[in-house]
């Protein structure tokens, strides 16, 4: 005979949680797996389990309205004869037209040129908007090759080869027919309606030999001007980078799985890649191995949301960063003013991940016409450039609080973790401690 404690609340498993189970009756129920965007939603350790230490008698800190803390960075010093110089180390991550709309794409070329800095195509090529409002354009050249041509490659001010992303290393894009439009089928030369399926893979190399030459390739079209860049998903950066650097890449752009993207299974997004927090020593060492660091310059995504994100990303040795979910959220993505609609959708604000669906009420992620015109393309674009301003400042006080005159003299030595997973990842001291594991002793 079973007995209910009547003071004792019922308990639900933590294993089966409302949302496992929840997903165990969809997938009885429609025999599909679930297909989102954004990025993964499970807590991981993050930027937020590091901490500065700041100056006090051993520091001495700069005055923020006396001295200067530099802020730029220059893109693609190895072997391009244009590297690119921003005036802040944030830059757009790639988001095709199609994914978003045409209005987001040009919100975020005017807010990026506004901030000084880099905005970059994505998948499905160049619109002239995009190109009109970019100040600086880094063209993505990924396996599907839509619209790839080699005039857009030679109007780009750097080129992107995208051999993985953060949110589904190892494994394609998706767009779906609702979103492909007349003018997205013919820029990427597919049927209208019709979903697609990017391939995971470039079609004309196997390995780092083929990567080599595609680069070389891609230098000679565009006459040896380009930084040429190569992005890969946070799965095995110390190699990754080291082939990357091998191949004759000018700049690495690692991923973690905090990245986000238009649409992917759940089941990728979730359980698939590394965070952020774990690729970053990785791709530092192969760089340092290699004697390439600052030379070949590194860019890390997945997750950057403030500028203590930056500066704790510097400070672990990049060069830069670039942001694509916060960006969209600077635009207007997931804004409470639209809550109704989003509840129409079965949904809330903060919670919108169904890009794919073409119905976003913000008018970013959808090709609908009527949604798509809601976004003032130049109100959107102010925006963006107003927090990509914020960030740059944050990251800007918090090195000079540690006493560096610029972004890049942030190290290691200025940080402290307040996990023992965080301290491992990054390989700096548990906070009390000179100690992190696997460095022996305490």
């Amino acid at each position: 005979m079973s007995y209910h404690n009547p003071f004792t609340p019922p308990r639900k498993s933590a294993t089966f949680d409302d949302h496992t189970l929840a997903e165990i009756r969809r997938a009885a129920a429609t025999g599909i797996y679930d297909i989102r965007g954004a990025g993964t939603k499970r807590k991981v350790p993050h930027f937020d389990d590091l901490l500065f230490l700041g100056a006090s008698i051993s520091r001495y800190p700069l005055e923020g309205y006396r001295e200067k803390c530099d802020t730029s960075v220059t893109l693609g010093t190895r072997f391009a004869k244009k590297p690119i110089t921003l005036k802040t180390p944030i830059t757009i991550a790639g988001m095709s037209f199609g994914a978003l709309s045409g209005n987001a794409k040009e919100a975020l070329g005017r807010g990026a040129t506004i901030a000084g800095t880099s905005t970059t195509t994505g998948d499905g090529g160049m619109t002239d908007e995009e190109r009109g409002h970019s100040q600086t354009l880094v063209y993505q050249y990924l396996p599907s090759r839509y619209g790839m041509n080699p005039k857009d490659l030679r109007r780009a001010d750097a080129i992107e080869v995208v051999v993985g992303q953060g949110a589904k290393p190892g494994g394609g894009g998706m767009l779906l027919g609702q979103k492909i439009s007349d003018r997205v089928a013919t820029m990427r030369n597919l049927p209208k309606g019709i979903d697609q399926r990017s391939a995971c893979r470039h079609p004309d190399w196997t390995g780092p030999d083929d990567l080599e030459i595609k680069i070389l390739e891609l230098r000679e079209i565009t006459d040896w001007e380009k930084p040429i860049y190569i992005k890969v998903g946070g799965a095995r950066p110390y190699y990754d980078t080291a082939l990357a650097v091998k191949a004759g890449a000018d700049v690495v752009v690692l991923d973690g799985m905090q990245g986000g993207t238009a649409a992917t299974q759940d089941v990728f997004i979730e359980n698939v890649g590394m965070p952020t927090l774990a690729c970053i020593r990785p791709a530092v060492q192969a760089l340092q191995d290699l004697g390439m660091h600052r030379k070949v310059q590194l860019i890390v995504s997945g997750g950057i949301r403030s500028g203590a994100d930056v500066a704790k990303a510097l400070a672990l040795g990049a060069d830069a960063v670039a942001i694509g979910t916060a960006a969209l959220v600077a635009l207007g993505d997931n804004d409470p003013k639209w809550e109704e609609e989003y509840q129409k959708l079965g949904t809330t604000a903060g919670a919108y991940d169904d890009w794919h669906e073409g119905k976003d009420p913000a008018g970013i992620t959808t090709q609908d016409p009527e949604l798509a015109a809601r976004l003032d393309p130049v109100a959107a674009g102010r925006r963006l450039a107003n927090y990509l301003k914020v960030m740059t400042l944050e990251a800007q006080t918090i090195a000079r609080a540690c006493g560096k005159n610029h972004l890049h003299n942030l190290e290691p030595e200025d940080l402290v973790a307040l996990t023992m997973e965080a301290a491992a990842m990054a390989q700096v001291p548990l906070a009390g401690t000179n100690w992190f594991p696997g460095k022996g002793g305490f």
